[in-house]
């Protein structure tokens, strides 16, 4: 399937999670939010070892590529995902994103991510500083802050990593990153994680808790 242009460096972002979405409906979910605005579509993958949570995988993902050109923002949880990289690239993902502390290797994740034809992206959780990111910045396309603890959806916005944001756009402006917050993200936190310097970001029950004919005007909302 040809891919919509992606504008990669200007405008905001607003990528639904599939995590919040009613998975006996996923394929209805996924066409509704195309249909809605959204501008990418964020597929959380938990592994029950790197978080406390078990959510799907390629098996899930794969089916749903056809019925979309929306570009997959893959968000993988899990330990060791290196092991799994091309699996996911063949199942459609655009962006892969691992955690900087599920991996001993993550130079070499990177330089696999871009291999496989995916931009390559790394994901903080809310302990992790920003500086283990300082020798891998040529390598990454985004950078994903955790504003809550992953492994569930539904948490509160963590407001201590408005620093940390504001913290990553100056260590990054100027290059082609593209910077996302996860967590917590609805209409009062999201102006606040803009302000701070994110320019993507990813809601869950904050557009997929409420009835699909909402979602497009939540999607607007959220993009401010």
């Amino acid at each position: 399937m040809t891919k919509t242009p992606n504008s990669w460096t200007r405008g905001r972002v607003v990528a639904p999670s599939l995590l919040a979405a009613d998975f006996s409906r996923l394929a209805e979910c996924v066409v509704q939010l195309q249909n809605a605005g959204a501008d990418w579509l964020h597929l959380d993958v938990m592994d029950g070892c790197f978080v406390p949570n078990i959510s799907f995988g390629v098996p899930v993902i794969a089916p749903l590529r056809p019925l979309t050109d929306l570009p997959f923002d893959c968000h993988l949880m899990i330990d060791n995902p290196e092991t799994y990289l091309s699996d996911f690239a063949d199942a459609g993902a655009d962006h892969i994103l691992v955690h900087v502390e599920a991996t001993h290797h993550l130079n070499r994740c990177l330089e696999m991510i871009a291999d496989l034809g995916c931009k390559a992206g790394v994901a903080l959780n809310p302990a992790t500083p920003i500086d283990v990111l300082d020798h891998v910045l040529d390598q990454v396309s985004l950078i994903l802050i955790m504003t809550v603890n992953p492994g569930f959806g539904g948490q509160s916005f963590i407001h201590a990593m408005l620093p940390k944001i504001s913290a990553m756009r100056a260590r990054i402006d100027g290059r082609p990153i593209r910077l996302e917050v996860d967590g917590g993200i609805n209409v009062e936190t999201a102006p606040l994680a803009i302000a701070a310097g994110a320019d993507t970001l990813v809601a869950g029950s904050a557009i997929l808790g409420e009835a699909p004919e909402t979602w497009g005007a939540r999607i607007k909302t959220l993009r401010g």
